[in-house]
């Protein structure tokens, strides 16, 4: 299993195709198809009410529903030149890389103690802790794994987050100072036309 994940909202309804409007009511639902990931579902208030109010929760692997208000994508900004943790978090989940599991789950209790994030639902899966977060502006879900750090540990994640934040995920090279040049050797007898060196 991934212990990283995003999902974006879905900009129309699964069930019925109907492309969402702006403030249009929603409901997500988010499955466990005993795949690699969790798998979420956006569809319509009409479709919600005709296939998926009766009996949703006993579909198999059905893990959570919550309702929401869709709200249509901001036109794009120019690139920010430092990372946001939220941003940062983004980068993390899409590496997926082992190292970062603590960073990235002190990114996203830090998001979600500034009301960026909100939880939604936690499950436990393959023994481990699983929060499901959602981003309410765009309707992102992310799935982070609790790495259940020691408290021993967090001193030195807390650092890693911090360098993250200011350096990002491609830190510039170290300066490397310039050696002394080497200085080029002549040889000590340089042959004239005509003769052969010793």
């Amino acid at each position: 299993m991934n212990d990283w994940n995003i999902q974006s909202r879905a900009s129309a309804c699964e069930a019925c195709a109907q492309p969402f409007a702006d403030r249009q009511v929603l409901h997500t639902l988010l499955f466990d198809e005993h795949a690699e990931n969790l798998r979420r579902m956006d569809v319509c208030e009409a479709c919600w009410q005709s296939q998926f109010s009766e009996g949703a929760r006993e579909r198999k692997g059905f893990i959570s529903h919550w309702q929401s208000i869709y709200e249509a994508p901001a036109p794009v900004a120019d690139a920010i030149q430092r990372d946001t943790a939220e941003t940062l978090l983004r980068k993390l989940i899409e590496q997926n890389d082992p190292r970062y599991a603590p960073a990235g789950y002190i990114l996203a209790v830090m998001l979600e103690r500034k009301r960026v994030l909100k939880v939604k639902e936690e499950v436990v899966r393959d023994g481990k802790r699983v929060f499901v977060y959602e981003q309410p502006g765009t309707g992102d879900v992310f799935t982070i794994a609790d790495p259940a750090l020691r408290l021993d540990q967090l001193e030195e994640v807390q650092r890693d987050v911090a360098a993250l934040l200011e350096h990002g995920l491609n830190p510039p090279a170290p300066a490397v100072e310039n050696p002394a040049p080497v200085a080029e050797q002549t040889p000590a007898v340089e042959a004239s036309e005509g003769t052969t060196p010793v």
